[in-house]
């Protein structure tokens, strides 16, 4: 993607956000069983996920993890502001904050970690982002653009979290700088200390975040593609950081009165996240060549060779050789902008070919933007959110064929497009006597089992377990 469409999706982040509305007195939403209030463009930006992504169904995995953040909390004495954790159905290994005390953990993360310490350094160091204030000290020109960086930064997995810098630009996507971040590790490593557990947890679970990236470069030199940066969960850490090795060095050197004892159970990570899902959720089955998306109930087909990535805040569909990119947003439907205004309001320099949609019981439109001799083909869609459809390539002549057929045939899912599969889970075993990842990989119906299996174990790219040692398998 270049750099015209990059700041062309920025302005469409942002443009979205507006037509939302400005910030009013508040909006109360319901987190882990409370009802929270929250000034609205954050009340969106959490609705917005919980639609895009969903809650990971298991009340009791999801009382963990919000368990061990409480904890954090109330062993250093942090009571302000009114903290939240939320356990998201995404297979994305991540975690992030919103503005408020709002904290997001990715299923997919949980599968990578080995212990509650590790969780509670990932738990901690979002805390740590919310107490140093990070949200407002960011160099932002409104609230409203904090937002959207921030609903940038949580782009994250499935080739998301590292095309997220083309796709928002490099400002926006840059998360609250290496500065920050290092501010965040310091708290969040006192919190660790002050709650009784090992701080080095930190350091553990970037070796792990580091094998996702070597593994990434590793598929994209195999299939000749580029492997972009990766922009996610300390993702500014080198794996041997020797600033982050004097910040645990200094929080374990902290002078408490009384040294709580370790609070983990022995064990009790590995009970709360037997049988979790691991990757993708089971989805809507269908034809191929076609995108389903169950919880916004949507669909839409796509030329053949074409691959398209998902987050919270957009989906990007790609072309074989990466020269053609339609990306689609979302905005609250503001009942007084039609669509031909919501187009009009995100058009850069002159639009032509004008032309009203209505498709499958929806409406919309679509028209040809064109600035600085480039062209893009937009298109807007109401279907319970506005979906903003933006396409470019070096050659809108060539390529608005294929941005068309997507845009054509965006639709409600049928009843039968609705049916689920079945999802791969995590268990754990003890290792037989002279068993590989090798041999335990050779059940797992996935791409590259064995890899997959190392990097959930730490043991990417080498070495193999020893008999009798709990490790991780999928079925």
């Amino acid at each position: 993607m270049n750099a015209l469409l990059a700041q062309r999706l920025s302005v469409l982040t942002l443009t979205a956000l507006l037509w939302a509305g400005s910030v009013s007195a508040a909006s109360t939403v319901t987190i882990g069983g409370k009802s929270v209030e929250l000034p609205d463009d954050i009340a969106e930006e959490h609705q917005k996920l919980i639609d895009n992504i969903g809650i990971y169904d298991d009340p009791e995995l999801d009382a963990y993890v919000r368990g061990v953040g409480e904890r954090l909390l109330r062993d250093s004495g942090i009571t302000k502001p009114e903290f939240s954790f939320t356990l998201l159905d995404s297979p994305d290994i991540n975690a992030f904050a919103l503005p408020g005390g709002l904290i997001y953990v990715n299923r997919g993360l949980l599968a990578y970690l080995d212990t509650e310490a590790e969780l509670a350094g990932v738990l901690a160091h979002e805390i740590g982002h919310i107490t140093e204030r990070h949200h407002s000290r960011r160099q932002t020109a409104s609230f409203t653009s904090k937002v959207a960086a921030v609903s940038a930064y949580i782009l994250t997995g499935s080739g998301d979290v590292y095309d997220a810098a083309s796709m928002f630009g490099a400002e926006i996507i840059s998360g609250f700088g290496r500065d920050m971040e290092l501010e965040a590790d310091s708290a969040g490593a006192e919190y660790l200390h002050q709650t009784g557990y090992d701080v080095d947890s930190m350091l553990s679970v970037i070796g792990v975040l580091k094998d996702q990236e070597q593994y990434r470069r590793m598929q994209a030199k195999a299939s000749g593609k580029p492997s972009g940066t990766y922009h996610g969960l300390y993702a500014s850490h080198p794996r041997n950081d020797l600033r982050l090795q004097t910040v645990i060095r200094a929080a374990n050197e902290l002078d408490i009165d009384e040294m709580p004892e370790n609070p983990e159970i022995p064990g009790e990570y590995r009970r709360q996240t037997e049988g979790m899902v691991y990757g993708a959720s089971a989805a809507a089955q269908g034809e191929p060549d076609r995108f389903y998306h169950n919880k916004l109930n949507f669909t839409f087909a796509h030329p053949p060779g074409w691959t398209v990535a998902q987050s919270s805040r957009a989906i990007i569909a790609t072309s074989a050789d990466g020269s053609q990119t339609l990306a689609i947003g979302l905005a609250r439907i503001d009942p007084d902008k039609d669509t031909e205004a919501g187009l009009l309001a995100n058009a850069q320099g002159d639009v032509s070919d004008f032309e009203v949609l209505e498709q499958y019981g929806l409406n919309g439109s679509t028209a040809v933007a064109s600035s600085g001799g480039q062209s893009v083909r937009l298109a807007v869609i109401d279907h319970s959110y506005r979906f903003l459809f933006e396409g470019e390539a070096p050659d809108l002549g060539a390529a608005d064929a294929d941005f068309r057929t997507i845009i054509d045939s965006f639709r409600p899912l049928t009843g039968r497009e609705k049916v689920t599969g079945t999802s791969h889970t995590l268990h754990y075993v003890q290792v037989p006597r002279g068993a590989t990842f090798a041999s335990l990989a050779s059940s797992v119906k996935l791409p590259d089992a064995e890899n997959q299996l190392r990097l959930i174990n730490g043991y990417y790219p080498s070495g193999e377990p020893r008999t009798g040692d709990w490790v991780k398998v999928i079925r």
